[in-house]
């Protein structure tokens, strides 16, 4: 596979031979988080291409393949399978083993649906894989029989890599469990960990992926917008905050609602990641933690901090103002290093130390996280290891980055999270939604 080519800033890419003319706007129209197509098709607009994002996205696997000496990849993770092949039939077996694929280097990828109606629903959905769609031989919860079962998925892989000549290539997998180990270690295969090579394909994006990622940013800053003006009032229970985003972003098109973190007044500090059934006060400060599954599959993850009875005039206090600049500044000085040619050691420098230098481990407080058609995706940002081991940003990786007022003895206190596009010309924010005004003046 060629490496994708930056894209002139007075053209966007071709379709069907003709180039789309966006001298007018400057860059590519994903970069743009203005510029945002309706997750409906019409025949007067060219938006979301999904046949292109499904062969941009295997080329990118059989890139990282031959860079990584690989004869296939076995995928048994959800979204690997999803990425390679574009299937999906619900969250509930997104990452529990009873499926997989197997894609050959150089080769059309082969998915194992679990059989009956899954199976049928799967030759019917995805027409593109056509011929290349067998049941799934589940080995998982097998009482008695898990070894005879995973012996019969290993024997259902390996079929694949022999009708391919690869039986006898490097073989990487990227998640499974010890019955699946030695059942595969019996046909003498040369395992090895996969998930390298599926990272470093995910961690950058195609144009289609960050359409997709503005879309679902989109969704979350209208779910805030709701939170701040509508939603929060004092009485209401963090878990009816927690309810409404679900209802709201189902509605305007997620997937599934990961998780929604609601944590006010004393949850704040020490924070607690996760709604409760407590009362909001007036005058508590508010953290809301969005995690989403947006159109077909892309998330969004972001926080805003609101102080309950602020949009009703209720004035922050000097404290809660120092707070929420404290994390807004140090949230905005690493954001400001994600540019294509510096390092992961640039943005975790601009964080304020915390228990990640305490530890040596990552807090997910004062961090930053590649995000695509998983939560995490491809790295993370700490202090923890990042100043020391650094690994390159490049264009188009897309991450959310956040930060905490994490002092001990606090009443309350505040935390912010972005979502950010690494561009040619620097980070682009897609996450819009508005900061405290108060705050925000110097």
């Amino acid at each position: 596979m060629t490496k994708t080519k930056k894209a002139p800033a007075q053209v966007s890419p071709s379709v069907n031979g003709s180039r789309l003319d966006t001298s007018f706007i400057g860059q590519p129209h994903e970069w743009d988080p203005r510029r945002l197509y309706s997750q409906t098709a019409a025949d007067w607009q060219y938006r979301v291409d999904f046949d292109r994002l499904r062969k941009e996205r295997l080329a990118k696997l059989q890139e990282q393949m031959v860079a990584q000496d690989l004869g296939a990849l076995v995928l048994f993770a959800g979204a690997n399978i999803r990425y390679a092949t574009a299937s999906y039939q619900g969250n509930w077996k997104y990452n529990i083993n009873i499926r997989y694929a197997v894609v050959p280097n150089g080769g059309e990828p082969v998915l194992f649906e679990t059989a009956g109606s899954d199976l049928q629903c799967a030759k019917i959905d995805l027409p593109w894989m056509e011929g290349r769609i067998r049941p799934a031989i589940t080995w998982q919860w097998a009482e008695g029989a898990v070894p005879y079962m995973a012996g019969r998925m290993a024997d259902s892989v390996v079929e694949v890599l022999k009708e391919n000549g690869l039986a006898k290539e490097n073989i990487g997998i990227d998640n499974l469990d010890m019955p699946a180990l030695e059942a595969f270690q019996k046909h003498g295969l040369k395992i090895v960990n996969g998930w390298p090579a599926v990272s470093k394909a995910r961690v950058v994006k195609t144009r289609d992926e960050i359409e997709l990622l503005k879309q679902a940013s989109s969704i979350g800053d209208a779910a805030m917008w709701r939170i701040k003006y509508e939603w929060l009032k004092p009485g209401v229970r963090e878990r009816e905050i927690e309810s409404k985003v679900h209802e709201f972003m189902l509605e305007r098109g997620c997937e599934i609602i990961y998780d929604i973190i609601v944590a006010s007044g004393g949850n704040t500090s020490p924070y607690r990641r996760w709604a409760t059934d407590k009362l909001i006060r007036q005058g508590d400060l508010v953290i809301v933690d969005i995690n989403a599954v947006g159109p077909s599959g892309y998330f969004i993850d972001f926080v805003r901090c609101f102080k309950c009875g602020g949009a009703q005039g209720m004035k922050m206090t000097q404290k809660e103002i120092d707070l929420y600049r404290e994390v807004y500044d140090s949230m905005y000085a690493g954001l400001e290093k994600l540019r294509p040619g510096n390092t992961t050691a640039d943005v975790a420098a601009a964080f304020p130390e915390y228990d990640d230098d305490k530890y040596g481990t990552v807090t997910l407080q004062q961090f930053a996280h590649s995000i695509g058609i998983t939560l995490y995706e491809g790295m993370w940002i700490s202090r923890a290891y990042s100043l020391k081991y650094p690994a390159e940003i490049k264009e188009n990786m897309y991450f959310a980055i956040e930060t905490f007022a994490g002092h001990p003895k606090l009443e309350q206190t505040a935390r912010l999270e972005e979502n950010v596009l690494v561009s040619a010309k620097g980070p682009v924010v897609f996450t819009r939604m508005e900061h405290m005004e108060e705050a925000m003046k110097r």
